[in-house]
């Protein structure tokens, strides 16, 4: 009986004195090629929420998407190509909220206006974004582009327009109406971001409805 317990006794003290196994380290996350390209624009997105544009970090983009620096480059070559889809990110989201609220205000000219206050509520709502979207070199380009080219903020826009005005009038005065009415909604979205004016939603559609009635 002795010798039994201290055999038990042995085993007990070998069991208490031998380390316990480290625990399993998390897996980093995989991801498909599409996937990872996709994770970090996300990454991007959330940087310019919190600490804007100037502070963008490849490497942060990286760590938040739970990657290597060096993975950033297997899809973009650069900063720049990372700034320009996330640009693109941006006005195609301002496009299709631009696309909604003309759909949901039965279109016409009070579609007219609601994709305006879409446009405006947008850079309210996600200024770096916004600025970034907006500050790219093609952007004006879009309103004299070929239609599969303009990108869905423009696209909404000149559609918006074409519905607007009579038939009579020709290609250039529906070009010129779009970029009239971009110029305003634009600027209003500027000078609210620069506290220049204050974001007062009534009164800022009260603008817009008086545009409306200069186009129809």
């Amino acid at each position: 009986m002795t010798s039994n317990a201290n055999s038990v006794n042995i085993k007990n003290d070998r069991a208490q004195s031998t380390p316990a196994s480290p625990p399993a380290r998390a897996r980093a996350p995989r991801y498909h090629h599409g996937d990872l390209r996709e994770a970090l624009i996300a990454a991007g997105l959330a940087q310019l929420e919190t600490r804007g544009l100037d502070t963008l970090s490849l490497r942060e983009m990286a760590r938040t998407a739970g990657v290597s620096a060096t993975a950033v480059y297997r899809h973009f070559p650069d900063k720049a190509a990372v700034l320009q889809a996330l640009a693109y990110h941006g006005i195609t989201q301002l496009g299709e909220r631009q696309r909604v609220a003309t759909k949901a205000a039965g279109g016409g000219r009070a579609g007219f206006v609601a994709s305006g206050m879409a446009y405006i509520r947008f850079a309210v709502e996600r200024p770096a974004l916004f600025r970034l979207a907006i500050s790219q070199p093609t952007a004006l380009d879009q309103l004299t582009a070929a239609p599969e080219q303009i990108v869905p903020a423009m696209r909404q826009l000149r559609a918006t327009v074409s519905e607007l005005f009579p038939s009579a009038h020709d290609d250039e005065q529906r070009r010129a109406a779009a970029l009239h009415a971009w110029a305003l909604v634009h600027g209003l979205s500027q000078l609210i971001l620069d506290g220049a004016i204050a974001w007062e939603p009534d009164r800022i559609e009260r603008v817009l409805d008086h545009l409306g009635t200069e186009v129809t």
